[in-house]
């Protein structure tokens, strides 16, 4: 199996939250809404996702440099985002390397459609559970950032088993928790995460399902 790495920790620390509040905000309601993945969730008031979630420039170059650096990448490289959202991150790895060809899906219609005006990679509709339309090994780099939590294990066995299949190297980022205190946390704050596992669980599965990549955990804390 590959290696923990930290990337998107130091990002994801950097957010406030009150963890108490969410879950007493009606939960069940906002959870619903905000795993329709369309505009409430993206732009939306923050019960139900992000409350406006819109390019911040530089914000993602720290995690698209760390990218760059750990594996390596070169021009004419092949990059692809499960999950990718806006695309914000993509839009970073083009601005450092413009010659890498990058390639993003993700299931929202509106997250898609509000990607930076100034992207030039590939961009569809498609659910990372199912048949990736790419052969084996068709990418040199296969990142996957807060997305396969919210499959269901026979989804997230089918996910991972994909990836595993199109990517040369791979990276992905998931929610999880240590300890009592971090579980109660996750549980107040996430809206659309179906597999809460903790991390001993989460290496076992990849072990389990066959992905050799690289990982990371981000934690309530």
């Amino acid at each position: 199996m590959g290696h923990l790495l930290n990337i998107v920790t130091p990002l994801h620390r950097s957010t406030k939250r009150d963890y108490v509040a969410r879950m007493i905000d009606e939960k069940v309601n906002c959870m619903l809404k905000a795993k329709e993945y369309e505009y409430e969730y993206w732009d939306g008031d923050r019960r139900y996702g992000y409350g406006g979630y819109k390019y911040m420039p530089g914000r993602w170059k720290p995690v698209a440099e760390k990218l760059i650096e750990i594996y390596d990448l070169k021009a004419g490289d092949t990059v692809l985002d499960v999950g990718c959202g806006k695309g914000f991150l993509l839009y970073e790895l083009q601005l450092l390397m413009p010659e890498l060809q990058i390639t993003g899906f993700d299931i929202s219609q509106h997250g898609l459609a509000d990607n930076h005006p100034d992207f030039k990679g590939n961009l569809f509709r498609y659910h990372a559970q199912d048949i990736y339309p790419f052969g084996d090994k068709s990418f040199d780099l296969v990142i996957s950032l807060g997305c396969v939590h919210n499959l269901r294990i026979f989804e997230l066995k089918s996910a991972l088993k994909e990836i595993e299949r199109v990517g040369k190297k791979k990276y992905i980022m998931m929610e999880s928790y240590r300890n009592e205190l971090e579980m109660f946390n996750l549980e107040c704050w996430a809206l659309t995460a179906e597999s809460l596992f903790d991390t001993a669980e989460w290496i076992w599965l990849f072990e389990h399902f066959g992905y050799t990549g690289d990982y990371e955990f981000i934690y309530f804390e």
